[in-house]
């Protein structure tokens, strides 16, 4: 059976383009993102040095994210974090579910196909949609960006028919993700 190895571009693409997203999942657990930062670093270093071999490209994603989620309950689990912090039972115990993991991560894949698709739209346009998301009434936006509500208006429909071709094939994947809340 072939295997993969990371090389050091590989390597620091991975980590480029998995860091932030790896340590805000790694936040959903520990709530602090400076422990986050360190959980992240931690596995990425222990890849690099154990020279951890992959199946296939698509295993290195899946290690990462099953070796943060590892290292962030072991934190919790830390005599460390248990002195400084109190988590109930049945907090830790929702943390280690299955359906805790599996949700994190298809909400931060989500959010990224999300943001890489407004990143394609004209800047104006990819500004309006972001404060349209962060709940922005069309008002709000035109006041903020000195522009009128029918402007505001028409760029969110030029941008809503933009990205609808661009997000179609991950309708159920976004509609999962977002759907609690």
């Amino acid at each position: 059976m072939n295997t993969y190895r990371l090389t050091l571009k590989d390597y620091k693409n991975l980590f480029n383009k998995l860091y932030t997203s790896l340590c805000l999942f790694s936040d959903k657990y520990v709530q602090n993102l400076d422990v986050s930062k360190d959980i992240v670093q931690d596995v990425f270093i222990k890849i690099w040095e154990d020279k951890i071999e992959f199946k296939n490209e698509n295993n290195i994603k899946s290690y990462l994210y099953t070796s943060v989620k590892n290292k962030s309950l072991d934190y919790l689990k830390s005599n460390r974090y248990k002195l400084e912090e109190h988590i109930p039972a049945i907090e830790m115990e929702k943390l280690e579910t299955e359906s805790f993991f599996l949700r994190e991560v298809v909400v931060l894949e989500a959010s990224s196909i999300i943001e890489n698709a407004i990143n394609t739209l004209p800047n104006k346009c990819a500004q309006i949609i972001k404060m349209s998301i962060r709940e922005l009434t069309n008002a709000q936006i035109a006041e903020e960006l000195g522009l009128s509500i029918n402007t505001i208006k028409a760029q969110k429909k030029i941008a809503y028919k933009r990205l609808r071709p661009l997000l179609k094939d991950y309708f159920i994947l976004i509609a999962f993700a977002f759907d609690n809340f």
